[in-house]
């Protein structure tokens, strides 16, 4: 950094990537700053800034280089890797501590605390945003988090055993409880997230988010009133079911006549809106709470699928194929249900039907708090030119 350089991070001060200090408070402070910037997007704290900010330098730079490396190494967990810099302005010493982005997140202090940076500072990690942290690392999957107010008895068994029946794994010599155990849908004696959701008696009772939300909307504006909406609950698979019912309900199927008989010529492909759909509910964030929502227009049709997708995975890579599960156990199941392949070529497998039915692409929208995928209607361009 430069002189140029501080002055400007100077005048924009505070923010995301950025906290200024006079002078080293104590160990506990220091420890909590630097897992803050390595839990979130990495960043700089700089000392010898006065809070008015004037340039007034630290007495021992070299002392305080050491405490900040001791700090980085002992008082964190994992250690964190910084590069420090120092600056000398007019005979005063500026110390630039730059601390990457983490790539062993989640980061705690010696006390067991995490800690995430905002634009307004420091502060502990909710359990939610703990829980990202953990999965953006591949430690831990949300979906088999323990459900430990939850028994054996909230799981629907009858389900659990016509799922093994229809996908051919009734006669796998495991008994029940044991293979629910395997499969990461039971944890001691306590059902997780994905043990709910696959095959919960009443799944939205103990998770009300985990349900999707289907509107049609006349026109093309999503903020005009629905002509028929449904909230649609139950169990992983009869939702998905449920789901592909609405849409066959709103989507005109026309015939035409080959032969001696009409042929029916989905406007869509099924094909491709259920690998929308099973998409949705197999690589949505359940750590976010809100529905997944399906809106029906007369050129499109929106799915708002709720979390960001997982590792940076960006639109470019969702549409070369790159397949990154966020929630293992749940795909799983949806695999020995013929809904997903392990190949992950769903988002390309869409993108070529629709192609091939409309003559459109799809859009791929990756917001703060959710993915939008607008799949194109066949009667788009005349609904454009009305």
């Amino acid at each position: 950094m430069n002189l140029a350089e501080l002055q400007e991070r100077i005048a924009k001060w505070e923010d995301l990537h950025a906290d200024f200090k006079e002078r080293f408070d104590s160990n506990r402070e220091l420890a909590k700053d630097l897992v803050c910037f390595a839990n979130t997007d990495g960043g700089q704290l700089i000392f010898g800034i006065s809070s008015d900010k004037h340039i007034v330098g630290v007495d021992d730079p070299d002392g305080l280089f050491s405490k900040v490396d001791d700090i980085a190494y002992q008082h964190c967990d994992p250690p964190i890797t910084v590069v420090q810099e120092s600056l000398d302005v007019d005979g005063k010493t500026v110390v630039v501590v730059n601390i990457p982005k983490g790539d062993q997140r989640p980061y705690r202090t010696n006390s067991g605390l995490y800690y995430i940076r905002t634009t307004s500072g420091c502060r502990q990690a909710s359990r939610e945003e703990l829980l990202r942290l953990f999965q953006s690392s591949e430690s831990l999957y949300y979906d088999e988090t323990t459900l430990p107010r939850l028994s054996l008895s909230d799981l629907d068994l009858g389900a659990f055993e016509n799922f093994l029946e229809e996908t051919g794994q009734a006669d796998l010599g495991v008994d029940q409880k044991r293979l629910l155990k395997n499969w990461r849908l039971m944890s001691g004696n306590h059902p997780t997230i994905a043990g709910i959701i696959l095959f919960g008696r009443k799944p939205q009772q103990h998770l009300p988010y985990a349900q999707v939300n289907a509107a049609r909307i006349p026109g093309i504006d999503v903020s005009m009133e629905p002509s028929d909406m449904k909230d649609i609950t139950g169990r992983l698979l009869d939702v998905i079911d449920q789901v592909q019912r609405f849409l066959k309900l709103h989507l005109p199927i026309p015939h035409e006549i080959r032969g001696f008989s009409p042929e029916a010529k989905p406007e869509l492909p099924e094909e491709a809106l259920r690998e929308a759909v099973v998409n949705a509910v197999a690589h949505r964030d359940y750590t976010v709470m809100g529905p997944i929502r399906i809106f029906i227009l007369d050129d499109r049709i929106e799915i708002h699928t709720p979390g960001r997708t997982p590792n940076t995975v960006d639109e470019a890579a969702m549409r070369a194929g790159v397949h990154v599960v966020r929630n293992p156990h749940i795909y799983a199941r949806l695999s020995d249900a013929g809904l997903v392949t392990r190949a992950g070529s769903g988002i390309r497998r869409i993108i070529r039907l629709i192609k091939r039915a409309t003559g459109g692409d799809i859009g791929i929208d990756i917001r703060d708090f959710e993915v939008l995928l607008t799949i194109p209607r066949q009667n788009a361009s005349r609904v454009a030119a009305i």
